[in-house]
């Protein structure tokens, strides 16, 4: 059973990944990877409230919770897409955006983290 609640997860969260993609591409442009930025930040972020929210309040199961993490979240951040979009510019040799889109990835994403741990903890307390 948790087998298939991950996999339906992951299922939904691709699917979302892939709507942000196709946003972000048309709104933005496709000269730099928005939409793999917008996912591990979102992603980051969410996944902060999640965990908060699943460990330190009776509003999630393990269950749900185990969806809503491996599977929505695993489905929709993209790390290694993220990874093959940087050595793509390194391997260009656009170094500059390469090192863009680690910086802003890495330090925006940890930041997303700390901004869903602080929402969560706001609003659920602890």
């Amino acid at each position: 059973m948790k087998l298939l609640l991950v996999c339906l997860g992951g299922a939904i969260g691709s699917g979302a990944r892939y709507l942000v993609a196709l946003w972000a591409a048309s709104a933005l442009g496709i000269t730099f990877p928005f939409g793999t930025l917008l996912v591990n930040l979102a992603g980051s972020l969410l996944l902060g409230v999640l965990m908060h929210v699943g460990t330190s309040t009776e509003l999630l199961s393990s269950e749900m919770r185990l969806m809503l993490t491996t599977g929505v979240m695993g489905g929709f951040t993209t790390y290694s897409t993220f990874n093959y979009e940087t050595t793509s510019y390194f391997r260009e040799g656009a170094w500059a955006l390469g090192a863009l889109n680690i910086a802003v990835t890495v330090f925006g994403c940890l930041l997303a983290g700390f901004a869903g741990l602080a929402l969560a903890r706001t609003i659920f307390g602890r």
